[in-house]
């Protein structure tokens, strides 16, 4: 089935992301987010492949002729630091039109049996092409927060927070890797566990302050504050 949900927090997402780009002088292009290492031009060129790879999967699961989101992890950290040495004005039109064009393949779809497709992500795991959203999604809000242009972790919607957290946690508790966690959201009062080392460590916080300890983004405002004695974590994706 068409998923009307996670098409509807891409579109919001992207809204709010290019609404955050508008708002950057092009001088401020050059400054630092929010990753270590990258500056908002990298960034941006990264989230706008993103939005080309993700068509590629479109077209796999519309037509049947495998077409993988990148040709080889070579190619796409090329094509993302050519796309961070656009000047600023092309820089932005890559990171609009990638965006609309990817929202007007997956409105290609409409509510056929496309959505029910399989398609294999970058990271090589078998999906079905109805979470090619999700995937979107995740790109367009976090990285919002990333860019340090506006947006904040308790800006996002409570309900793609909470899904956020159903997915990290998963991934997490499958990989391993790193310490068993007991999460508790103190404002929503919903509860995850993650499999791992050890006994499990309580952490609570908020949706937003979870979200981003989880996610491993500890340094922003709306997160550190509240999880001063939460252990360190491995990379979720």
């Amino acid at each position: 089935m068409k998923p009307e949900q996670t098409l509807t927090w891409m579109h919001d997402g992207t809204r709010r992301l290019l609404g955050d780009v508008a708002g950057l002088s092009d001088d401020a292009f050059g400054e630092p987010t929010a990753l270590p290492g990258w500056n908002r031009r990298y960034l941006l060129a990264h989230i706008a492949a993103n939005a080309d790879a993700l068509r590629n999967l479109v077209h796999w699961a519309r037509t049947g002729e495998e077409r993988r989101m990148y040709t080889s992890t070579e190619q796409r950290e090329a094509d993302i630091a050519a796309g961070a040495r656009l000047p600023a004005a092309e820089l932005r039109a890559w990171i609009s039109s990638s965006s609309q064009a990817l929202a007007a393949d997956l409105d290609g779809l409409r509510d056929g049996p496309a959505w029910e497709a399989t398609v294999i992500t970058a990271q090589g795991l078998t999906r079905s092409a109805s979470e090619i959203p999700w995937m979107r999604d995740r790109e367009v809000w976090i990285h919002a927060v990333d860019l340090r242009a506006g947006t904040t972790w308790g800006d996002l919607p409570a309900g793609f927070l909470t899904a956020l957290l159903d997915d990290v946690t998963s991934r997490r508790s499958a990989t391993g890797g790193g310490p068993a966690l007991a999460v508790t959201a103190t404002d929503t009062g919903h509860t995850w566990e993650v499999a791992g080392t050890g006994t499990p460590v309580p952490v609570s916080a908020t949706l937003a302050g979870l979200a981003g300890y989880l996610t491993g983004r500890t340094g922003t405002a709306d997160t550190g504050a509240a999880l001063p004695a939460a252990p360190a974590l491995p990379p979720w994706l």
